[in-house]
């Protein structure tokens, strides 16, 4: 069974911080480059950041710096910590392989705001 289960999201304020989890089923996750996706309203779902099962990362420069994407593959999970959170950063957020196959979980929703 295809599973992209996505938490972690929340309200917060400019300069706060939050922790993505994404539970992948096995069939997704071992052996592929995970990625975080985000989708603002009104835009396109862009890329955020990426790991492979080597633990390389790469981050768009919007959240480089500020971003940490990281796995556990005995847990088939794949994090997302977010700090300095910007209003721009608000959307939500969905966990992948990337490049990205055809199924989507619900994703998370993350507002930043004052």
């Amino acid at each position: 069974q295809v599973q992209l289960l996505e938490s972690g999201g929340g309200s917060v304020r400019p300069g706060g911080s939050l922790r993505l989890s994404c539970l992948a089923s096995g069939n997704i996750f071992s052996g592929n480059v995970m990625g975080w996706y985000r989708q603002a309203p009104g835009k396109e779902r862009e890329l955020v950041a990426t790991i492979t099962t080597h633990f390389s990362t790469y981050y768009a420069d919007s959240v480089k710096g500020r971003f940490t994407i990281f796995r556990d593959n005995a847990k088939n999970t794949v994090y997302l910590h977010m700090n300095s959170l910007k209003p721009e950063d608000t959307a939500v957020y969905y966990c992948n392989t990337a490049p990205s196959n055809s199924f989507w979980g619900q994703g998370t929703q993350v507002t930043v705001s004052s």
